[in-house]
């Protein structure tokens, strides 16, 4: 039997996004396992100055990369991020917004309720 999947408010997990196609698994949801090592379980809606800070972070998240079935992000597309460069990007000043019913309760690994609460997406 397998476990319903949860959010970080305790709800089930809903999908992030289709268009981007998003997730560690392609499935449009924060999904996550021991396979995926970055934890791509904050669902959030990226921003411009977020994009730039990434960049500047080693993570080109605007470039089309089609080997992986990634057409890139712009500003205001919904993308699992992973949870330690969510926490950075916030530490920093630069957090995107965060979709707090399609963020993955792994997030809490990470960082806090109160983290995510203080960028949920209203």
């Amino acid at each position: 039997m397998s476990e319903q999947t949860l959010n970080v408010l305790g709800e089930p997990l809903v999908p992030c996004s289709y268009d981007p196609l998003t997730g560690y698994y392609r499935d449009g949801c924060c999904n996550t396992d021991e396979q995926d090592q970055g934890r791509h379980v904050v669902c959030a809606r990226v921003t411009q100055e977020f994009l730039a800070f990434s960049l500047q972070h080693g993570n080109d998240l605007s470039t089309p990369r089609p080997e992986y079935r990634f057409a890139g992000l712009k500003a205001g597309d919904r993308w699992c991020l992973c949870a330690l460069r969510f926490k950075e990007a916030l530490l920093a000043g630069f957090a995107p917004k965060v979709v707090l019913e399609c963020t993955h309760a792994k997030a809490l690994e990470f960082v806090s309720l109160e983290q995510l609460l203080s960028c949920a997406q209203v």
